[in-house]
């Protein structure tokens, strides 16, 4: 019981348009809602624990799109940044939404006695964790921006629709039906050969080619080059550093702008978030 906002849609003129996001999350939350109610469930445990907790899933695709929007690097403390205040948006929406919801519906079933009636939010399992393993083990940024006081007070007051409400699925069919890169992941290459039953097609990144048309460097010799280094644009004298930087691929990314990223993430996220590593010639050191 899964659904993503899909991050780039919510870009305009250079910053996150609040509102829109605010109107998809909570459109999100109720649709989810109700997939409760009417889905099928081939075995009654499952319609039981469902029914009884109203578990739902809302998460988040493009987010790379949004960086190319935005001109930000995923390689940067920049993008770290917009992890966190993209992801407190959507997380605070979402609660919001939930809690509107127990108003209208009533709480779920095991709401009473729950880290959500106890006033406990994804952030302050940070602290809980910490004094259950010690203050040394965990150094995780807890900063915020938004009146998460007056949520808290709504939550009180209302209570919750659902027992969870946030993940970061995949994505990986839905983003490529609505051509964004999926989930939370870097791009994985700015060129690559798609074949269906048509036949094979070079897909060239959008934001790439029209990044090049910029600086009047797109042309067959760049498609060529482009072709001979399977997307890569470290190779590519031409090609000036700023844009470089900018389109990295997942293993040309630092692995630990991708670590920090979902980290700040986390902080807002009631369950977990699928997230995939990219180390080129890994060994057990890197790893570690």
């Amino acid at each position: 019981n899964l659904g993503s906002i899909n991050l780039p849609q919510h870009i305009h003129d250079g910053k996150i348009n609040v509102e829109q996001l605010k109107k998809s999350v909570k459109t999100a939350i109720r649709m989810l809602d109700n997939v409760v109610d009417i889905n099928y469930y081939p075995v009654p445990q499952a319609e039981n624990s469902n029914k009884k907790h109203r578990p739902i899933g809302l998460g988040m695709m493009g987010f790379q799109d949004a960086l190319y929007k935005l001109g930000i690097s995923y390689n940067s403390n920049e993008a770290v940044e917009f992890a966190d205040r993209s992801m407190e948006l959507i997380s605070y929406f979402a609660i919001e939404a939930s809690a509107e919801l127990a108003k209208e519906r009533g709480t779920y079933e095991s709401y009473e006695g729950s880290l959500w009636d106890q006033g406990i939010f994804p952030i302050d399992s940070i602290e809980l964790l910490a004094e259950q393993r010690g203050k040394d083990f965990i150094d995780q940024n807890t900063d915020t921006t938004l009146d998460w006081e007056a949520l808290r007070a709504a939550v009180k007051d209302a209570g919750m629709r659902n027992s969870n409400v946030m993940a970061i699925a995949p994505t990986a069919t839905i983003a490529n039906i609505t051509g964004v890169s999926q989930s939370i992941e870097p791009t994985y290459q700015n060129l690559y050969v798609k074949s269906n039953l048509s036949g094979e097609f070079t897909v060239v990144n959008p934001y790439l080619i029209e990044e090049l048309k910029k600086e009047s460097l797109w042309d067959d010799v760049m498609l060529s080059d482009l072709k001979y280094y399977e997307g890569s644009l470290s190779q590519i004298n031409r090609i000036p550093e700023h844009i470089k930087e900018k389109f990295k691929t997942a293993f040309e990314v630092e692995p630990r702008f991708i670590v920090e990223s979902a980290s700040r993430r986390q902080k807002w996220i009631d369950q977990a978030q699928s997230l995939n590593l990219y180390i080129g010639n890994a060994d057990g050191k890197k790893l570690d």
